[in-house]
C-alpha cells in the first residue's frame, strides 16, 4: 500500500532512524499495518549484543510510533508536513527478543482522538507470535504553529 518513498513522504524520518520499510494496511481512520524487516546490517547490532545480537525493545516501540504517525497523517491529511511529539507509552510489555532475520508486523489502532491528539494501541508481530505491545499517546502539530 506504501512503498518506502512514499513513507518518507508522510514522515520526517530517515535511516538509520526510519524503522518501517512498507506499510501493508491502512484505512485510513482507525487501523494500520506496517512491517520492518530486521537485517544484521542494522547499526545497533553492533553492540546490542555482539554475541547475541537483539533489536532493542526502545526501537520497537519507535517503529510502533512511526506507523502510529502515518495513520495520524492519513486521518488528518495535513496541508505540511506535521511535528510529531510522544506524548507517553503505557503498558508496553515485551514477550519476546526480536532478532536478525525476524520481519516485525507493526499493528496500530486509534482508541482515541481530540483534535490532534491520538492514542493509540500498538501490538507488533514476529509470524503470529506477539512480541511487543502498549498504549501510545502523541501530538500532532504544524511546525508554524509551534
Amino acid at each position: 500500500m506504501m512503498d518506502i518513498e512514499e513513507i518518507k513522504k508522510c514522515i520526517p524520518h530517515r535511516p538509520p532512524f526510519l524503522l518501517v520499510d512498507r506499510i501493508i494496511e491502512c484505512d485510513d481512520e482507525s487501523r494500520i499495518v506496517g512491517i520492518k524487516n530486521v537485517t544484521i546490517n542494522e547499526p545497533f547490532f553492533v553492540g546490542h549484543f555482539p554475541e547475541f545480537p537483539v533489536m532493542p525493545g526502545v526501537l520497537i516501540v519507535e517503529a510502533l510510533a512511526q506507523v502510529g504517525c502515518i495513520l495520524g497523517n492519513r486521518i488528518l491529511k495535513p496541508d505540511n508536513q506535521p511535528i510529531v511529539l510522544f506524548m507517553g507509552i503505557d503498558e508496553v510489555k515485551f514477550r519476546k527478543p526480536v532478532v536478525p532475520g525476524d520481519t516485525l508486523r507493526l499493528e496500530m489502532i486509534k482508541i482515541k482522538q481530540r483534535k490532534d491528539l491520538f492514542r493509540f494501541q500498538g501490538h507488533a508481530f514476529v509470524g503470529d507470535t506477539l512480541v511487543t505491545q502498549g498504549i501510545f499517546q502523541a501530538m500532532m502539530k504544524d511546525p508554524a504553529t509551534m
